[in-house]
C-alpha cells in the first residue's frame, strides 16, 4: 500500500476492510505516531460505505466496534503518557513527534478542561495527543474514562451516521468521496491553524 493510499479513506476500507479500519482508529486516537491518519474522513467514509460490498457490516455494529476501538486507543494513549513521560519529554523531534504537538494540545486543554476529550475528538493532532497529555499530567483516571467514552461515542456516531445518512439520501455521493474528504481535512485544519498562530503571537509578545 502506497503512502497516498494510506491516507485515502476509501482505499483503506477497500484494502483492509473492518479490521484495518478498527486498527487505524485505535492508533490514531492514542499512539503519538498515528496523528497523520485520516480519522474523521475515515469514519465518514465507513458510514458511507457501510452495508455495501466494500463494508458489509451493519451500521449499528460498526458504530459499537468503532467506539470500542476509539476508547481503547485513547486509554492506551493515557498509559503511554503516564509511563513514558520522561521519554517523550526528552525524545528527539521528527515527523512523528514534535513538542509543539503537546504544547498545542495543552493550550486546548487549558481552554476547555475535561470537555477537551469531547471537542478534541474532532481535531486532528489534538485527538491523538490529548490522552497522552492526560497521562503525563496524571489527570484522574476515572474522570478520564467517563469523558473518554463520551467523546468517543459523540465523535463516532456523528461522523459515521453523517456518512451513512447522506449515502442513503444521495447514492451517487461515493463518486465525490475524494472531494468530500479534502473538504473535511480543510475544515478540521482551520482551528489548528488559528491556534498555532495565536500561540506564536503570544510567545512573541
Amino acid at each position: 500500500m502506497s503512502l497516498s493510499e494510506l491516507v485515502n479513506p476509501e482505499a483503506l476500507i477497500q484494502y483492509g476492510g473492518l479490521v484495518l479500519l478498527l486498527l487505524i482508529i485505535f492508533a490514531e486516537t492514542g499512539l503519538f505516531f498515528g496523528f497523520f491518519l485520516p480519522g474523521d474522513s475515515l469514519l465518514f467514509a465507513a458510514g458511507l460505505l457501510s452495508e455495501s460490498p466494500y463494508l458489509d457490516t451493519p451500521v449499528t455494529i460498526l458504530i459499537i466496534l468503532l467506539v470500542g476501538a476509539a476508547v481503547l486507543g485513547t486509554t492506551v494513549g493515557y498509559g503511554v503518557g503516564r509511563w513514558a513521560k520522561t521519554y517523550l519529554e526528552n525524545r528527539s523531534e521528527g515527523f512523528f513527534y514534535r513538542k509543539k504537538y503537546i504544547e498545542l494540545t495543552e493550550a486546548f486543554y487549558q481552554r476547555h478542561g475535561m470537555m477537551a476529550f469531547v471537542l478534541g475528538r474532532f481535531l486532528p493532532i489534538v485527538r491523538t495527543f490529548v490522552p497522552i497529555l492526560a497521562g503525563m499530567t496524571h489527570i484522574n483516571f476515572k474522570k478520564f474514562l467517563i469523558y473518554n467514552f463520551l467523546g468517543a461515542t459523540v465523535w463516532v456516531v456523528t461522523m459515521v451516521m453523517a456518512g451513512h445518512l447522506l449515502g442513503n439520501a444521495f447514492p451517487n455521493l461515493i463518486e465525490y468521496l475524494e472531494y468530500i474528504v479534502f473538504g473535511m481535512i480543510l475544515v478540521t485544519a482551520i482551528p489548528l491553524v488559528i491556534s498555532f498562530f495565536k500561540s506564536r503571537r503570544r510567545s512573541k509578545s
